[in-house]
C-alpha cells in the first residue's frame, strides 16, 4: 500500500509540474504573439486614424485617435487631384499585378509540375538554378533588366514592368513541392492510358489537385508585384504608367513643396492596401489549405 501511495504521489507531482510548465509555455507564447500583433497593427491603426483627419487636425490632435472624421472628403479630394491621376495609378497596379500574378502562377505551376513529374537530363541542375533564382535579390536584377529593355527600346512601357513580373522562381519551387505532394503518379498514368494528352492531363487532373497550392502561389505573387517599387522606378518615366506604389512615392517627395499632398499620401496609402485585403479574405480558405499541403510535404 505504501508503495502504491508513493507512486501516486510521484504521478500527481509530475502532472502538476507538467501542468505548470504547460501554462508557462502558453503564457509566454501568447505574450510574444501579443507583442508581435501590437507591433504590426499599431502602424495600420495610425494610418486609418490619420486618413480620417484634415490637414490641421493631423498635427494638432492625438495621433492614435479620431478627431472629426473627414474620410469621405479626403477620398474625394484624392480622386480629384491632378485630374484623377491616383485612380489611374490604381488601375495600372491592378493591370500589372492581376495579369502578372495570374499568368505567373500558371507558368510557375507548369514549370513546377514538369520538374516534379518528368524525368529528363539536367532536371536536378535546372531545379538548382531555380533555387538560385530564389536567393538572388530583385535589386541585383534591376540594372540588367533595364539594360535589356533599353537595348530593345521597351523602357517606359507597360511591358517593361509586366514581363519581368511574370517570373517567379519561388512560385516554381512551391509548385514543384505541391505537385509531388498532391498529384499521384498512378493517376497520371491512368489518364495517359485513357488517351489524355500531357496538356489536357495537366489542366484537368494535376491542375485541379494542385489548386489550393496554386492559390497560395498566386497570393504570394500578387503581394510581391503589388508592392513592387524598384522595377517601376527604374523602368518608367511617364507618370501615366506609374503603379500606385511609385505614384505615392513621387507625391511623398514633393510634400515640402506642396504640403497638401501629405493628407493625400496617407489616404492613398490606406486605399492601396484594400486590394490586398480583399484578395486575402476572398482566397483565405484555399490559402490555408495550400500552406497545409506544403507543410505536410
Amino acid at each position: 500500500m505504501s508503495l502504491t501511495r508513493t507512486v501516486r504521489r510521484r504521478h500527481d507531482r509530475d502532472e502538476s509540474t507538467a501542468s505548470r510548465d504547460s501554462i508557462f509555455t502558453r503564457s509566454a507564447a501568447m505574450l510574444i504573439l501579443s507583442v508581435c500583433a501590437v507591433y504590426v497593427l499599431v502602424p495600420v491603426w495610425w494610418l486609418v486614424v490619420a486618413a480620417t483627419k484634415n490637414r490641421s487636425q493631423f498635427t494638432g490632435t492625438n495621433p492614435l485617435w479620431f478627431a472629426d472624421v473627414a474620410l469621405a472628403d479626403n477620398i474625394r479630394a484624392l480622386f480629384a487631384y491632378d485630374n484623377g491621376v491616383f485612380v489611374r495609378w490604381m488601375l495600372n497596379s491592378v493591370a500589372y499585378t492581376g495579369g502578372a500574378a495570374l499568368f505567373g502562377t500558371l507558368l510557375a505551376a507548369m514549370c513546377g509540375y514538369a520538374l516534379a513529374k518528368y524525368r529528363f537530363p539536367g532536371r536536378e541542375t535546372l531545379f538548382n538554378v531555380v533555387l538560385g533564382g530564389v536567393l538572388v535579390p530583385a535589386t541585383a536584377l534591376a540594372l540588367p533588366l533595364f539594360l535589356i529593355f533599353s537595348y530593345v527600346g521597351a523602357t517606359n512601357t507597360f511591358w517593361s514592368v509586366f514581363l519581368p513580373s511574370l517570373v517567379n522562381p519561388f512560385g516554381v519551387y512551391l509548385a514543384q513541392i505541391y505537385a509531388r505532394a498532391s498529384v499521384p503518379d498512378d493517376l497520371l498514368e491512368a489518364a495517359r492510358i485513357d488517351g489524355s494528352g500531357e496538356v489536357r492531363t495537366f489542366f484537368t487532373v494535376a491542375g485541379r489537385l494542385m489548386f489550393p497550392g496554386l492559390v497560395t502561389i498566386f497570393l504570394f505573387h500578387f503581394v510581391a508585384v503589388w508592392n513592387s517599387f524598384l522595377l517601376p522606378l527604374i523602368m518608367l518615366g511617364d507618370q501615366r504608367l506609374f503603379p500606385v506604389t511609385l505614384g505615392l512615392y513621387t507625391w511623398n517627395t514633393q510634400i515640402n513643396q506642396i504640403p497638401e499632398l501629405r493628407g493625400l499620401v496617407l489616404v492613398g496609402a490606406l486605399l492601396s492596401v484594400a486590394p490586398l485585403i480583399v484578395a486575402f479574405l476572398s482566397l483565405e480558405r484555399f490559402w490555408r489549405n495550400g500552406l497545409a499541403t506544403g507543410a505536410l510535404k
